[in-house]
């Protein structure tokens, strides 16, 4: 592991200059679990969550997510995003969401944050409409599966 990367020599906070570095595309992809009960897990599937299809605004939700990272994020920097695709499907046998998100940009610096992003604000919005009946819902797991580009390389999670 080298130094981190966010903080000068005083240990103060910074955002990395990435102005020298030369665009390239760049891809990330990380996933993420909500834990739900059984019968919390039916009422996703037939669809009969009060607030509306879990599913389909969730995913919509870590869209909006992946697009604000630089917003939530404070040293994150604002790309331009040229794709985000998020995937949330039922588990029966771990009576779970699973959630993937993919970014892709063509940029300085990498899309991982947006990824991770997008996974968080899809797993939060499961967990918002399904509160009023399940509040023993379990976020876990969030994490980078994938992303390649840029001068560091290419990082596949070990399985």
């Amino acid at each position: 592991m080298g130094d981190l990367s966010h903080f000068d020599d005083q240990g103060r906070a910074v955002m990395v200059d990435v102005g020298d570095k030369p665009e390239t595309e760049r891809t990330a992809t990380a996933s993420g679990l909500v834990e739900v009960a059984a019968a919390t897990l039916k009422l996703i599937q037939d669809k009969g969550v009060a607030k509306g299809d879990v599913l389909s605004i969730a995913q919509l939700a870590g869209i909006m997510g992946a697009k604000r990272t630089a917003d939530l994020v404070p040293l994150c920097h604002p790309l331009p995003i040229s794709a985000v695709s998020v995937a949330l499907s039922c588990d029966d046998a771990a009576s779970a969401i699973r959630i993937e998100a993919t970014v892709k940009t063509n940029g300085r610096t990498g899309v991982e944050m947006e990824a991770l992003t997008a996974v968080s604000v899809a797993a939060l919005t499961v967990y918002d409409m399904c509160k009023a009946v399940d509040r023993g819902m379990v976020l876990s797991n969030i994490q980078l599966e994938h992303k390649a580009g840029g001068r560091s390389g290419e990082f596949i999670r070990p399985s």
